[in-house]
């Protein structure tokens, strides 16, 4: 599986607190390990981010990402709950 950032991803990434990204990081490791794991609470999204996929980080965090078949991810977006959909 091939992993790719959005410039914006990057830059939202390191804007967050160094705790954050070492969650982010932990939970990267589960996905590559294995993608359907209950804990990163992975589902698609509706409406405006139609198409892109939700995985859960900590309480709050999420990560948002696109699948381009079945080989590469796209992370596109991180951020809180409120400021991804609010």
């Amino acid at each position: 599986m091939t992993i790719r950032y959005a410039l914006k991803f990057k830059k939202q990434y390191k804007k967050l607190p160094q705790k954050f990204q070492q969650q982010f990081d932990g939970r990267l490791r589960l996905f590559l390990v294995d993608p359907t794991n209950h804990k990163l609470r992975i589902h698609p999204l509706k409406g405006s981010f139609r198409g892109y996929w939700s995985m859960n980080i900590s309480g709050d965090l999420r990560a948002l990402y696109l699948k381009k078949g079945e080989e590469v991810i796209i992370f596109g977006l991180i951020g809180t709950h409120s400021k991804l959909y609010g």
